[in-house]
């Protein structure tokens, strides 16, 4: 598979080569840029961008406003916003603005590594079956199977396996958890992470010899 190509438009220096560095050591290729200028728009016109990680506070321009110029443009890059802009409103105008996701400063390097994964993988639809050591995902049939053998799970259970799968060996906390599997559920406590994840153990770990999942105390968990 091609490494992907990560557009990063950040001003703050040191949080530029900090994303820069992270995605590098998970196998992305990465181009920055401190503000928006003309050799922006050329690396737009002549590199296959993958994902763009755009700050809102930029030298002269919201980033936003790049955003919604160059999909008018017909780009059609998944972007993810990463900002200090952290109100209601801001976010609403983020998520109108074409983000696929939304990531306020300060944030948790690893959390963000995590979810651009997930939007990447969502845009690559060419991927029919997934594997992790023993297990098995088909994406036509939406069933799992170790060693051969269907694993019967309710629709919550799926969803957060398959989320562990796509971020494999990537620390997901309870937080993100809820946010990418419980979505629109009212029913968002960080204790029904917790309970789900260790009744989701029970049917692909019954023996507790495996440890797909493991618990990293006071950050969240690694399925590895």
């Amino acid at each position: 598979m091609n490494e992907k190509l990560i557009l990063i438009v950040e001003d703050e220096e040191d949080i530029l080569e900090l994303l820069e560095y992270s995605l590098q050591k998970e196998g992305y290729e990465t181009i920055g840029f401190l503000n928006v200028n003309e050799n922006l728009e050329k690396v737009l016109e002549e590199e296959p961008i993958d994902l763009i990680i755009m700050d809102r506070n930029l030298p002269g321009i919201d980033g936003t406003e790049f955003i919604l110029s160059i999909k008018k443009k017909g780009y059609n890059a998944p972007v993810v916003y990463l900002t200090a802009k952290d109100r209601d409103e801001d976010i609403l105008e983020g998520f109108d603005a074409h983000a696929d996701d939304y990531i306020t400063k300060p944030f948790n390097i690893k959390e963000t590594l995590a979810r651009i994964k997930a939007i990447i993988r969502r845009s690559n639809n060419d991927v029919d079956v997934l594997k992790v050591r023993d297990i098995i995902y088909k994406a036509t049939n939406k069933k799992f199977y170790i060693d051969g053998e269907e694993i019967i799970l309710t629709h919550l259970e799926h969803d957060l396996l398959l989320e562990f799968i796509k971020n494999k060996d990537i620390l997901m906390t309870r937080e993100h958890l809820l946010e990418a599997v419980w979505e629109d559920s009212y029913d968002k406590k960080l204790k029904t992470v917790n309970v789900a994840i260790k009744r989701l153990k029970a049917k692909i770990d019954p023996d507790n010899k495996k440890e797909y999942i493991k618990s990293v105390r006071g950050e969240g968990y690694l399925f590895c």
